[in-house]
Parts: C-alpha cells; structure tokens; sequence
C-alpha cells in the first residue's frame, strides 16, 4: 500500500467491484478512454484482470482510496495491456489513470500519479515508460506533461487515434 497526503493506493479487493463498475459505467468517465459506458460483463472481466496482472507480473493498477472518507476514487498504475502498438511501446510499463466524477479536478490523478511512478521506479526502475491518450482528452495529456511525459507520435488504437507518450528516466 501506498499512502499519500489524501489517498490511499492499493491493490484492488473484493469489495471494490460495485464502485468500480459504476466507474466504468460513467459516460462522463469514459468519454476520452471507449466512449461507451462498460457492461456488466465487461466490468467484471476488467475487474478480475486487476488481481491476474499483480499475481503475474508483480505490479498493476492501484485503486484510489480518499483518506478521508475511505470512498474508491478510480484507479492509477502501471500494466502491460498488449495493445500491439509496436516495439517502442509495447515492451515498457504502461501508465494509466482512471477517476470516478467523484475525484475530478482535485488533483487526485496527479498526486497518485506521482506516487505510482515514485513505487515502479523504486521497485522496477524502468528505464523508460509510456502512456497512450486521446487527443480531445486535455486535462490528461496536461497531466501526462506534469509528470514527465512527452509525446512522440500517434496511431491508431480500436478504430481511434491516440497520441503515444514517453517517460523516460534521467541518465
């Protein structure tokens, strides 16, 4: 577990699913990630993907916790999705960050963010990591630049076009 100064960062458990697929069911959340809100089933095998990545590769997606109230506010880490976007992405940590309406626009993403990078370089120091996100998506490709990322081309990605980030760590 990870804490920060309002959140607390870990591995999913059981209990998380309902939040979680509420999450997932959000149109306001996955506008910019699928556009079409998750079903059921779909939630559910996100879901059980969350324990398989910890228990095979050692690292994944934390969930979100607020301090404060103990509420799921999303989900922030690091995965391998194999989205078959090419040798320059495909073998390097993949960052990704998700938050329920709940957690928007109070810097939550970011300072979990940071806290999720600090975790991987400590334990995998990694020397480069990547990220994809939709263009339209501007509040987190500002967010992607405020950690660290740059942008280094685009492609396409399930019939859209996404824009392919870089971190890479200091020599």
């Amino acid at each position: 577990m990870i804490e920060t100064e309002r959140l607390l960062l870990r591995p999913h458990i059981a209990d998380d699913f309902e939040a979680c697929r509420a999450m997932w069911q959000d149109p306001a959340v996955v506008k910019y990630i699928s556009g079409k809100p998750a079903t059921e089933a779909e939630a559910w095998l996100r879901f059980l993907g969350y324990f398989g990545r910890w228990e095979i590769m050692g690292y994944g997606l934390f969930a979100l916790i607020e301090k404060s109230t103990g509420q799921f506010m999303g989900e922030v880490g690091f995965s391998d999705f194999r989205r078959g976007l090419g040798p320059d992405f495909d073998p390097f940590h993949e960052a990704a960050w998700v938050l329920a309406e709940a957690g928007h626009g109070k810097g939550y993403a970011r300072e979990a963010m940071k806290a999720a990078q600090n975790w991987l370089d400590e334990i995998f120091s990694p020397d480069k990591t990547v990220c994809i996100i939709s263009p339209e998506n501007g509040p987190s490709i500002a967010l992607a630049k405020k950690l660290g990322f740059r942008a280094t081309g685009e492609a396409a990605y399930n019939q859209n076009t996404v824009i392919l980030f870089e971190r890479l760590q200091p020599a």
